[in-house]
């Protein structure tokens, strides 16, 4: 673990290779798994006011599980997270001419439609952020089976998690963040 101001960092994050490979997993953390995407508080009215911007990407199973049950749910375990269509996909999803899953929140965003990327945790996947009782965050890597073709590509490219994720990390932490860390690893690492 590396501790750096307010974070402490799990050394897999610097270790572990990884690249996402849409073209074999076809976008499979979007449709897998107990609940939605986690959702921070800060998050739900930046959603909710992209909503109206987002709603035309969207399959019409996704609008109508939005409509029934809201922008953002509490899961089973008591979280804030995106809403599922039929207990499997999120309600966000949207299909690609190649069968890829993707973000339709996230593609407003790169159509220049609305501000708001997408969730925090969707971005910084395969990293999982969770508050400490001391107040720092936690980020730890998420290992999950369906990101295999990830590792793979990771390993061939030589690209660790950290390096990945540069762009999300910079955004939710910062630059000075990110380059500090960046040089502990290249210490450490």
């Amino acid at each position: 673990m590396i501790e750096y101001e307010d974070t402490i960092i799990s050394s897999d994050i610097f270790t572990e290779q990884f690249v996402c490979n849409l073209t074999k997993c076809k976008g499979a953390c979007c449709i897998e798994g107990d609940s939605g995407a986690p959702v921070i508080h800060e998050e739900i009215p930046q959603i909710e006011d992209v909503l109206d911007q987002v709603l035309p990407y969207l399959p019409p199973e996704g609008i109508k599980a939005i409509e029934e049950q809201s922008s953002v749910v509490i899961d089973q375990f008591g979280e804030l997270t995106t809403p599922l269509v039929n207990n499997k996909q999120c309600a966000y999803v949207t299909y690609s001419d190649t069968g890829a899953l993707s973000c339709g929140i996230e593609r407003a965003f790169l159509e220049d439609k609305i501000g708001f990327r997408k969730p925090q945790s969707c971005a910084l996947y395969p990293i999982r952020l969770s508050k400490l009782n001391s107040g720092k965050i936690a980020l730890n890597y998420h290992q999950w089976d369906i990101c295999s073709e990830a590792c793979s590509l990771g390993e061939e490219l030589k690209v660790s998690v950290f390096e990945f994720l540069k762009e999300p990390l910079t955004r939710a932490f910062g630059e000075e963040w990110y380059s500090s860390v960046d040089e502990i690893r290249k210490e450490l690492f």
